[in-house]
């Protein structure tokens, strides 16, 4: 296990967010607690029906009543738009027909909440009713009625992905041992404590200013351009502090674009805050899913091929499920070497709330699936599963099937980390019938290698930074922080680079008049990408002042050394400048300095179609234990405890990985343990926090976190990303635990309580004992 010990002053270290302060008191700012002069409050009016074609909307009545500044439908603003250029096939508010119960039908501007509402009400809809389409196997083929026109062939198919690497029937002919497993999987939602919320204001001066809860600026800008008709550089976008996203605000979603438009048909600033209803209706989170998968292996154990196929449950728009169709089988290739690889993969519309990107992005359920099936194929060749895992892991500098370029990997050693911590052998179907251990692995990308839009081309992450006479140092990036701590890793950075105290950096509030591009922080690429694109940038700063500290001194820039507010002659300490001495010196020549940084991942990926999806410039890699017991007379379960081990490259901000680490677990569990978007048909039986079971204080295991990887050669300072990958082992980590607990293998998700009677009754009645039982 990786020491605390670092060779670098801030980085390595725990550093407290630097926002904390203004959090814990109340103080930090978030787009709610913004007002302006005169401002309206905009209210959206949805579907009843989960698919209807729109004969008339009369919003006549809704105009006249007091207090009503505008009202709005779908013919004025047709633009399609999506977050992926590829896809677009959202509109603002619904044109023509209506996809899911609680698409968008009309908006109001009103002075008040309640003439607000009072105006929704009088809105008169007619609507002729169209087939509901609320499970994806029946969109597989061609329909009466096709969601979207741009289905395939008729059908209901969004995208469907074809690939095969080696020879998949050749291994399978071969295996000694086969397994198959099919996992089904329930969607699931962000649940993230801040609703969704946009405020904006169009002014006399031709210009159009948004402030809103999200995680992608710079996409959000593009697509309030695109469907409102305005150049981009009449549009400023503010990201105030965000409290929470998990995925679930990195689309430009639509009652951004309609707050947009509301404020520029009053010429008042709006505000409109999503009640939690609202927000599970906008949804993008965790597709419901099926995968089919078949595993092929040695008599030794050797993995020979996987042979996986998946109906991904879309919702009503594409959001990133380009990406996720790809994903829920790319993602299968690590961390282990398999040497054939088939996958097919289809993602369907259906008339329900549109899903998306969720932390872990397309690779949890697959994940699930996969580790499942290695557990039952260590069971059937009498091996440990960690033996099995061990075997088959990806070596460092290797290229998997699929053309996934592997740098830096620990794998090897998160397993042994979490075996010795856990005494796995000394549990493993060892402990009293109820009680049990599992494995669970993982990996994920840091960051994708391609962006998501090629034009202009441009880094995918650019940092500025400006010193002033006041020995402030300005950083400007549209990086967002939504509270996993990027603003404090990006001040550390600079601080680390230029040797001056964390309180001199000040990280500028995302602003895109100013800030330059950063794409977004989704794909755990934030670390990765803005943490090379600061670090260049601080690099070329402190050339700047060490130049000015060889003026001063005599000795030249290689010779000088970076310590703690000084910069000092290697061979002769004694001899130095302070930071504030090199920085005047250096302004005489320009004022004040500034400097750029950027960041463009290498090119990677092979030639065939979809050779980009899942690549990324490095991959993060895990390996949890789980202890777990259950109650056999109930069904009731608990996680008791969790040993994670997890290869992040260097760890530069101890205290932040450590709380990504434990709340992906959280996260984890929860759609393992309970979290469920539950339909009758299209319509969302529990779009509440009431009704939507996350896992409570009571039912978080004790975490033991194991920070266990070797320096990335392409990370900033060696690190790698610790978002989201985090998540995806703690699943089957639990699943496995509870089979070693009872004997019962789970394949539907999430496992309530109910489930784990009926299996425990259902190995009884086959008189199949377990553990003596």
């Amino acid at each position: 296990m990786a020491s605390e010990a670092s060779p670098y002053r801030l980085l390595g270290t725990r550093i407290p967010y630097i926002e904390g302060p203004l959090k814990v008191s109340g103080r930090a700012e978030y787009t709610d607690d913004l007002t302006r002069p005169n401002l309206l409050v905009g209210r959206l009016l949805r579907s009843p029906w989960p698919h209807a074609r729109l004969r008339s909307i009369d919003v006549s009545a809704a105009r006249k009543m007091p207090g009503v500044a505008a009202v709005l439908t779908g013919e004025k603003y047709p633009t399609t738009f999506g977050v992926l250029p590829i896809t677009h096939d959202e509109t603002a508010l619904a044109v023509g027909k209506t996809r899911y119960i609680g698409d968008i039908l009309a908006a109001v501007a009103a002075s008040d909440e309640l003439s607000a509402e009072r105006a929704l009400a009088a809105i008169q809809v007619d609507a002729e009713v169209l087939p509901e389409y609320s499970d994806p196997h029946v969109g597989l083929g061609a329909v009466a009625e096709p969601i979207h026109s741009r289905g395939l062939n008729g059908s209901n198919i969004q995208k469907e992905v074809h690939q095969h690497f080696g020879d998949v029937d050749a291994a399978f002919a071969e295996a000694a041992h086969t397994v198959r497993v099919r996992g089904t999987f329930a969607g699931v939602t962000h649940a993230f404590t801040e609703p969704l919320v946009t405020m904006a204001e169009a002014t006399p001066d031709g210009r159009l200013t948004v402030w809103s809860a999200t995680q992608v600026p710079h996409y959000l800008h593009r697509a309030l351009s695109e469907v409102l008709g305005i150049p981009l550089h009449r549009i400023r976008v503010l990201k105030p502090e965000v409290g929470g996203g998990f995925g679930g605000k990195s689309d430009p979603l639509p009652h951004e674009i309609v707050c947009a438009a509301l404020a520029l048909e009053t010429g008042r600033p709006v505000k409109m805050l999503l009640d939690r209803e609202d927000v599970f209706l906008t949804n993008h989170g965790r597709h419901p899913t099926q995968n089919d998968l078949r595993v092929a292996a040695d008599a030794e154990g050797h993995l020979l091929a996987y042979d996986l196929s998946a109906v991904i449950d879309g919702g009503a728009w594409s959001s990133f499920g380009t990406v996720t169709t790809y994903y829920n089988g790319v993602l299968a290739m690590g961390p282990y070497r398999v040497p054939n690889f088939r996958y097919h993969g289809r993602r369907v519309y259906t008339t329900k709330p549109p899903s998306g990107a969720m932390r872990a992005h397309g690779g949890t359920n697959v994940r699930y699936t996969i580790e499942t099936a290695l557990d039952e194929l260590a069971e059937k060749l009498g091996m440990s599963p960690f033996e099995l895992r061990m075997k088959n892991a990806l070596p460092p500098n290797s290229t998997t099937i699929t053309q996934f370029r592997i740098t830096s990997t620990s794998f090897l050693a998160c397993l042994k980390a979490a075996r010795e911590r856990s005494g796995f052998d000394e549990k493993f179907r060892k402990l009293p019938y109820g009680r049990g251990i599992g494995l669970g692995c993982g990996f994920y990308i840091s960051g994708s290698n391609s962006p998501i839009h090629f034009t202009p081309k441009m880094p995918q992450c650019t940092v500025h930074l400006k010193a002033d006479m006041d020995g402030g140092i300005a950083v400007h990036c549209m990086q967002a922080d939504i509270g996993q701590g990027s603003n404090t890793l990006l001040a550390a950075i600079v601080a680390e680079v230029l040797g001056v105290q964390l309180e001199r950096v000040h990280v500028v509030p995302v602003d895109s008049d100013v800030s330059p591009v950063d794409i977004g922080s989704y794909s755990s690429r934030v670390t990765f990408m803005m943490g090379n694109a600061a670090r260049q940038a601080s690099e070329r700063l402190l050339a700047l002042l060490l130049a000015a500290a060889h003026e001063l001194t005599g000795y030249p820039a290689k010779q000088l050394r970076v310590r703690e507010e000084r910069y000092e002659v290697a061979h002769r300490p004694e001899v130095g400048v302070s930071y504030l001495e090199a920085l005047h010196k250096a302004m005489e020549h320009s004022g004040a300095l500034q400097a750029s940084g950027a960041y463009t991942s290498p090119p990677m990926g092979g030639t065939h179609k979809g050779a980009r999806a899942g690549t990324a410039p490095a991959y993060s890699f895990a390996a949890y234990v789980a202890e777990a017991s259950v109650d056999a007379e109930t069904g009731f379960f608990a996680v008791e405890k969790v040993w994670a081990a997890f290869d992040c490259g260097r760890p530069l901000n101890r205290l932040a990985v450590e709380g990504q680490i434990e709340g992906s677990i959280h996260m984890g569990l929860g759609q393992f343990m309970g979290e469920s978007m539950n339909y009758r048909g299209s319509r969302l039986l529990n779009p509440s926090l009431l009704e939507y079971k996350i896992p409570t204080p009571q039912q978080m295991p004790e975490v033991e976190v194991l920070l266990v990887g070797a320096d990335d050669p392409e990370g900033p300072f060696g690190a790698k990303e610790a978002g989201e990958g985090p998540l995806v082992a703690i699943l089957p980590a639990v699943g496995n635990a509870l089979y070693d607990a009872v004997g019962v293998r789970f394949y539907d998700l999430p496992v309530t309580p109910d489930k784990v009677w009926k299996g425990i009754e259902r190995r009884r009645a086959e008189g199949t004992p377990w553990k003596g039982t």
